[in-house]
């Protein structure tokens, strides 16, 4: 396995290829083909993400993958910004369509159309309905597997409300969403951005999104939750009677967790030189049983091996590893897998009563009786996810740092993360300071810090020396 910290790149394809995570040789240039490996990890993700959306009111849908062109050039700012990235359907079989059908690159288009017919007074509002789906987008920029792709899955919320105040508080739910199940239960760290203006979503009022940063200290977006305003309701006329019988539009939100994309986070922020590390309730598998066995010792481990797993395969994923490859094999596969609990277990253990409870991601090594097992593993696997998400925190917040010049912006860079500076502010016609870091040190703003209310005193833009009156923060990107 390469070195993590010096080249993540290679650590980072490597291990793509010998966990068996995904396959590249598909026929078709960014789009990947997902193993079992990494797809039992994403329903997890899938269903601690879909549970907590559905606790809080979201119920479940599927809208078509081809979107009619009328649907989705209808808002302006949305088809500029995504035209350009469409694939689009023009022929079935041997004969042309009627018109042209984009493959859905988001669902705003294609669910707003059917939320006009169905939404008509105050008694249908709240209305919050997502789907977990596939997008395509024509990524021109290079491809990598999980991180950026030109087919990727995902779950998108889409909810209208009575008032705008109403949609704001969606918006905040999302971040709480967000926070809960990416860093309380994925492990993956992040800061909350409201995007520049310049660099919201097509169709938008505002944009926040919660960014990470990879071990290359590259950010990498996760979800991001966006306040539509009434753009889309207007468009589309989504509308509701009020009390008085007067039309109202609506004011509507979107969020939209890109589960291939936060695994990629899950898996290059956890894992280690030894390969991958999960967190217990993500792991594929949770528990394997290594043998210790000498040919005359086989046949009595076995028994003792199969009577461990009858005990755990109730509450636990358990393979026992009875391969005839050696122990130390054994080991360095399942560590490079991930696997958060090993246990071994030979005639010596069996003669003391107990057995070797390994750890994955400290290496420790507990020796348990077997009757304690169960609630063992319950322990260990809660104190995996705490040691996890300490980690790293601890090593996201040695990644922010700050720069008043861009000399300073320069020098910080070269030891990338998220770095704050002052700036003269977030609106479109800032945009051009942000194209000077961008050309001068090939990095890109990222937004302000939504849970900051700090301003700068005294300082200046980096970029064109005017008054600074925001704090933006500058990483490199995926």
């Amino acid at each position: 396995m390469k070195i993590k910290k010096s080249d993540f790149s290679e650590w980072y394809n490597t291990i793509t290829k010998e966990a068996e995570l995904c396959d590249l040789r598909y026929g078709i240039k960014g789009f990947v083909v997902f193993r079992p490996w990494s797809v039992m990890t994403m329903n997890k993700m899938y269903s601690m993400m879909e549970k907590s959306i559905e606790k809080r009111g979201h119920v479940p849908a599927l809208f078509p993958a081809l979107i009619p062109e009328e649907y989705l050039t209808r808002e302006s700012d949305h088809v500029e910004g995504f035209v350009p990235e469409v694939f689009w359907v023009t022929q079935a079989g041997n004969n042309p369509l009627e018109g042209k059908y984009a493959m859905r690159p988001t669902s705003e288009t294609a669910m707003y159309s059917m939320y006009a017919l169905w939404i008509h007074g105050l008694t249908d509002l709240p209305f919050k309905m997502y789907q977990r789906c596939q997008v395509w987008r024509y990524e021109t920029k290079a491809t990598k597997p999980f991180i950026r792709s030109r087919e990727f899955h995902w779950i998108e919320t889409h909810n209208c409300f009575a008032t705008k105040e109403d949609a704001m508080a969606q918006v905040l739910e999302d971040m709480e969403v967000t926070e809960q199940v990416i860093h309380q239960e994925y492990g993956v760290p992040f800061l909350f951005f409201r995007r520049p203006q310049w660099d919201k979503f097509a169709g938008a009022e505002n944009t926040y999104a919660a960014d990470t940063l990879m071990p290359d200290g590259r950010a990498l977006q996760l979800p991001s939750t966006h306040m539509l305003g009434q753009n889309f309701s207007k468009a589309f006329g989504i509308k509701y009677k009020d009390e008085k019988g007067d039309d109202q539009f609506v004011w509507q939100t979107c969020y939209g967790p890109c589960i291939s994309r936060i695994y990629a986070a899950v898996l290059s922020i956890h894992g280690d030189d030894k390969g991958l590390v999960f967190p217990f309730d993500l792991s594929p598998l949770q528990i394997v049983i290594v043998p210790i066995i000498k040919e005359d010792t086989r046949k009595e481990v076995l028994k003792h091996c199969n009577e461990v797993k009858k005990m755990l395969e109730d509450d636990f994923t358990v393979k026992l590893d009875d391969s005839d490859r050696t122990p130390g094999f054994k080991f360095n596969e399942w560590e490079m897998k991930g696997v958060p609990i090993r246990i071994e277990l030979g005639m010596r253990d069996i003669e003391e009563g107990i057995v070797v409870m390994v750890r994955r991601d400290t290496g420790e090594k507990i020796k348990v009786k077997p009757k304690d097992l169960n609630m063992e593993i319950k322990k260990a696997g809660e104190a995996i996810l705490k040691n996890l998400v300490k980690k790293a925190d601890k090593w996201f917040e040695d990644k922010l740092s700050s720069a008043d010049s861009m000399d300073e912006l320069g020098k910080k860079l070269e030891e990338p993360g998220f770095i704050k500076v002052p700036f003269c502010s977030d609106s479109l016609e800032a945009k051009v300071c942000a194209d000077v870091i961008k050309e001068k040190h090939h990095a890109n703003v990222r937004g302000s810090l939504f849970t900051s209310k700090e301003t700068p005193k005294n300082k200046k833009c980096i970029a064109c020396g005017n008054k600074a009156n925001i704090y933006l923060y500058v990483a490199r990107q995926y």
